[in-house]
């Protein structure tokens, strides 16, 4: 019953920066990890960033040292932080929940509708 939402996608030059926030409402008191994957158009579905629910955040290689992926529990939103972007980076960005810990009300996965980055030269 989570529904997401991503937000904060928009047209940046190379070399700049934005703030992906992804929003979750409904029942969201579940154990759950985040993930955030891009697909540009014509190309396959990348994996960038996770956090899990103790807080460990992974990243793909092309975007270690670059981006950051956090979490306030409080505000039920995972962000992604988006530093010196490069054009390669330009895609739908969508977030992913999944809920580990299977019960009655838990162990459901969301995907938001995604949100579109443009990275110009």
């Amino acid at each position: 019953q989570v529904l997401l939402v991503e937000s904060g996608g928009g047209s940046v030059q190379a070399g700049g920066s934005l703030r992906l926030s992804c929003r979750a409402s409904g029942y969201t008191f579940c154990v759950h990890d985040t993930i955030w994957y891009r697909q540009a158009s014509g190309k396959e579905r990348e994996f960038v960033a996770q956090i899990k629910s103790d807080g460990t955040a992974s990243y793909a290689d092309s975007v270690t040292g670059r981006f950051t992926i956090s979490e306030d529990n409080d505000m039920n939103t995972v962000y992604l932080e988006m530093n010196s972007l490069k054009p390669e980076d330009t895609a739908t960005y969508y977030c992913q929940r999944k809920e580990t810990l299977p019960s009655e009300l838990c162990g459901y996965d969301a995907w938001g509708e995604g949100t579109q980055v443009s990275v110009s030269s």
